[in-house]
């Protein structure tokens, strides 16, 4: 029996490259926590006032808030009324990025979320469930004497949530209302240097459009992109990995092809699991710095998708695979119940990327949260894929019960052996117990980072050093799993050693008998690890 390079590997040997990928996964958080900067910059906008009087002015006339052919400004509502300006004359408008700035490609993506300044007043107060329509447009242009040039423009509805403290009195007019953030808009890319937006708030008295919203007088947005810098050390991180990850992938592949018999199901499982992190490694990112591709954060969600629903699978069919008590493995068939929650899982949040960001490719103002149906439907998509994982940890945590106890139960059968041979099946029990365990600290890593990183400030300063936790999450967490699996396919692809051949009887002192009884019910259920074997002899048994 050759079995994998895991179990055949020496103590010493495997140390040293268990300290190897140690040393490049430090370097994966030092990377992100000391050379990055922080992952996305939030950048406040005042909208301006402006006027516009023209007919049909929604189609002709993109209005500045500042340079020099900025439009007529208003400094408040009260002017407006003074001198007899309706609601419908006025524009918000807001530049970005903000003066002596430019926006670029190494930011990715911009997100943008609104807030409204909403004063009390006694004969034009806030409704119970109001919802205010925008007339929303957005613009760009790369040069600050060229003409605007439309993106999108659309007619959007925005439930309003605000709370007042104080009484409503005629005292208390004037007070502003406590509103929360609404989401405003979402691109892909930042393929051009200027933005421009302008927004209408419609009034229809008859139709019922923009009454009861209160007194608006200022909106604000706040734009999120990414950092230059942190894309840049995100990039190289993956034109470093590929190659790491592809290269192992093919020798891993190569190896398992010289065996004389065909590929086991948890070796193609493996070998997936490579193609899934090479699928997210590969650096197509680098395409968009020069490309205006705003379908990137989709095809960004859909790569991680894949991958965390290959890892999921490989966890149960790993598990799976070494029970004792189960007849029908090695044939994906077999694991339709545990898979089936994963499938349906990863579909409905599939559906949900595709109803949000999907639309937003053609509708960058587009969020399914602002309607109740969409609110719904979003809910549902999650819940389900809620409840999906919830039933996929029943199982896994049902199956690592029982692979653990079966083994030990087969430990039972080993004091009857030589000492050689006992002491060598105890070190491969304790190596598949010892795999089982880095799994699972790093799922717990990745969920003890993701929340530090929720509840931090975002950096923390140790004297004259800054450490940014939010980066070093990101580079560390995806090293991580690219170490995790580098060192899969590198320990569990099949090893030249013939152990059972050469050596089981002569340099492990083992006599026929035991010989016998461990390898005689075996031999023909063939698989990648000696654990493998000797956890299905009781089922063949």
């Amino acid at each position: 029996m050759a079995g994998a390079i895991i179990e055949n590997m020496s103590t010493r040997k495997l140390c040293i490259v268990g300290g190897i990928l140690l040393v490049f996964q430090v370097i994966a958080f030092l990377v992100g926590g000391l050379i990055a900067p922080s992952p996305t910059t939030a950048v406040p906008y005042m909208s301006v006032k402006c006027i516009d009087v023209r007919k049909n002015h929604h189609k002709t006339k993109w209005l500045m808030p500042w340079g020099p052919n900025h439009c007529e400004k208003l400094k408040d509502f009260d002017e407006a009324v003074s001198r007899q300006i309706e609601a419908n004359d006025i524009v918000f408008a807001v530049h970005i990025p903000l003066p002596s700035k430019e926006m670029s490609p190494w930011f990715q993506f911009m997100l943008f979320i609104m807030q409204l300044d909403i004063a009390f007043k006694m004969d034009n107060d806030l409704k119970e469930n109001a919802e205010i329509t925008l007339d929303v447009s957005l613009a760009y242009r790369d040069d600050m004497f060229n003409d605007w040039e439309e993106i999108a423009h659309a007619i959007e509805i925005r439930k309003l949530k605000c709370t007042f403290g104080s009484p409503k009195t005629l005292e208390s007019e004037g007070r502003h209302y406590d509103c929360d953030f609404l989401p405003f808009m979402e691109i892909g890319s930042v393929a051009h240097k200027y933005y421009l937006i302008n927004i209408r708030l419609p009034v229809n008295e008859r139709k019922g459009i923009n009454v009861g919203i209160g007194e608006v007088k200022d909106i604000r947005l706040v734009g999120i992109h990414q950092n230059g810098g942190f894309t840049k050390v995100w990039f190289a991180m993956k034109t470093f990995l590929t190659p790491s990850i592809l290269i192992i992938m093919v020798w891993y592949w190569r190896r398992i092809t010289l065996m004389t018999r065909a590929p086991v199901l948890l070796e193609k499982v493996i070998f997936a699991l490579g193609i899934s992190m090479t699928f997210i490694n590969i650096p197509v990112e680098w395409f968009s710095i020069g490309f205006d591709w705003t379908w990137m954060l989709l095809f960004g969600d859909i790569r991680q998708g894949i991958f965390y629903a290959m890892l999921l699978s490989f966890w149960i069919i790993f598990c799976g695979e070494h029970m004792m008590d189960q007849n029908e493995r090695n044939r994906l068939s077999g694991y339709w119940k545990q898979v089936g929650p994963i499938a349906v899982g990863s579909f409905c949040l599939f559906i949900f990327d595709m109803c949000e960001r999907g639309v937003q490719l053609k509708n960058p103002f587009y969020s399914i949260w602002t309607t109740e149906v969409g609110t719904e439907l979003a809910m549902a998509f999650i819940i389900v894929a809620g409840i999906c994982l919830c039933l996929y940890f029943l199982f896994l945590c049902f199956m690592v019960f029982q692979v653990f106890r079966n083994i030990s139960g087969k430990q039972s059968s080993l004091p009857a052996m030589s000492k050689a041979r006992r002491l060598h099946y105890e070190g491969l029990i304790f190596r598949f117990k010892f795999l089982m365990l880095i799994t699972l600290a790093c799922a717990a890593m990745t969920v003890i980072f993701f929340i530090v990183s929720q509840v931090t400030e975002g950096h923390w300063k140790w004297g004259d050093i800054t450490i940014q936790v939010n980066s070093a999450f990101f580079t560390g967490i995806y090293g991580m799993w690219n170490l995790y699996v580098f060192a899969l396919m590198f320990l569990y692809a099949p090893s030249h050693k013939n152990y059972g051949e050469d050596q089981s009887n002569g340099d492990l002192g083992v006599s026929s008998g035991e010989e016998l009884q461990l390898t005689t019910t075996i031999t023909h259920v063939d698989g990648p690890t000696e654990v493998y074997k000797l956890a299905r002899k009781e089922a063949q048994e």
